[in-house]
């Protein structure tokens, strides 16, 4: 009821018109080719997040349009470079995150709202696409993320010179690809989540991505979570919601 107060309050005050309020009373907005969830960082703690693969630069466009109108942070996750230069045509203060892949419109500067940090363990150089995609969702979810890269079992010493920092994260975003061995050899040296990203990088016998993920599924190590290949995001977001949890508990 509260909510609804404050709408018919902008309405009579002329700050939002008719059909902004109906979205606003509906929990949704609708387009021809998208249908956009106004309520879900009420429901979730975050907002609705784009997955721009797939999508035209102008149906991208006529999203992004929609929901900075309902929302203080836009992210869009996938982005070719065709449809991030057709974003920042309209609007130049949107920030293109190449090497991650994202797009993001904020309102205000993104910065820490809570104490501690998310480590990003990347195995090898060539995962650092999928690191920075998970870097930057943990930092539009409001928590200091931190790239500690190359840092595989091929050279296991790298990973003990940074111990000491993947120890003191509050959650620990560990992405690999090849064997994906790193999961397993971390989650037995810390006293953290392990959240396990399984990456397409390797030669044949890797599947794709196929052979890290089963790696991880199968990790004789306790407290390792495992989300789909490549999906920096997905670990992202969840290394968020936990650190959102431990944070205020």
């Amino acid at each position: 009821m509260d909510d609804l107060r404050k709408i018919l309050q902008e309405l009579k005050a002329g700050t939002i018109d008719v059909e902004h309020a109906l979205e606003l009373v509906q929990g949704s907005s609708r387009l021809d080719y998208a249908t956009l969830d106004l309520d879900r960082k009420k429901r979730t703690g975050f907002p609705e997040v784009v997955y721009a693969a797939g999508k035209s630069a102008e149906q991208l466009v006529g999203i992004f349009a929609r929901l900075r109108e309902h929302q203080e942070l836009v992210l869009a996750t996938r982005v070719s470079d065709e449809q991030a230069e057709a974003v920042q045509k309209h609007w130049p203060d949107v920030r293109y995150e190449r090497e991650g892949r994202l797009l993001i419109s904020t309102k205000s500067p993104l910065k820490p709202v809570r104490e501690g940090y998310v480590a990003i363990v990347a195995a090898g150089t060539s995962d650092w696409p999928v690191a920075q995609e998970a870097a930057w969702t943990v930092r539009c979810f409001g928590s200091e993320a931190r790239v500690i890269a190359d840092v595989g079992v091929a050279g296991i010493h790298r990973l003990f010179q940074r111990l000491d920092e993947i120890r003191a994260a509050a959650v620990i975003v560990c992405i690999a690809g090849m064997e994906g061995a790193l999961a397993s050899v971390l989650a037995g040296l810390v006293d953290k989540p392990v959240i396990a990203v399984p990456t397409s990088v390797g030669y044949g016998a890797n599947f794709g991505g196929m052979a890290a993920l089963l790696s991880m599924l199968n990790s004789c190590a306790n407290g390792v979570a495992v989300v789909n290949i490549d999906n920096g995001f997905g670990a992202g977001y969840l290394a968020g919601m936990i650190h959102r949890q431990t944070a205020s508990s």
